[in-house]
């Protein structure tokens, strides 16, 4: 599916739905990279536990031997699958975040969603009070830009055909 540009549109803009997206995958983030460094790490263990709990399900208990399983193999390609789908999400804000031009925003937006701290911590680390109109205005510009730049990218495109 190749991108459509109207006639007077170089960037492109975000559109509600994206802009939402945007915002949840950001939310997402450090649950994805934790997750993604789990998988790394525990690859072999995660793959061991899909083969064991299969084992449980043999019909006779005197079986010296059971075989993979169908399901076993299921649980270990969708385990794979998430993890790719973690890493294209993640690489994506990763890159749009670094499309940012603006210093102030790209801290905020990389202290309050890259890092998973909240928004006052948020606030309170550029040391304004935690309901500072300031940094939210900084977070809501820049997950537009992102949205914005994942677009550019043609990140949505691939996102909505995978689903």
């Amino acid at each position: 599916m190749a991108m459509v540009y109207t006639q007077d549109e170089l960037f492109p803009t975000a559109d509600k739905k994206e802009l939402k997206r945007t915002k949840f995958l950001l939310g997402k983030y450090k649950v994805m990279t934790l997750l993604i460094a789990d998988y790394e790490r525990n690859t072999k263990d995660l793959q061991q536990v899909g083969i064991d709990g299969e084992v449980a399900r043999r019909i006779d208990q005197d079986e010296l031997h059971a075989d993979k399983t169908a399901n076993a193999v299921i649980l270990i390609d969708k385990q794979r699958w998430v993890y790719e789908q973690y890493r294209l999400y993640t690489d994506s804000l990763q890159r749009a975040h670094s499309l940012i031009l603006s210093d102030d925003i790209k801290k905020a937006i990389r202290f309050r969603y890259l890092e998973g701290h909240s928004l006052k911590e948020t606030c309170l680390f550029f040391g304004y009070d935690e309901k500072s109109s300031t940094i939210r205005g900084w977070i809501d510009t820049g997950i537009a830009t992102i949205a914005n730049n994942l677009r550019l990218l043609g990140f949505f495109e691939l996102d909505n055909d995978q689903f």
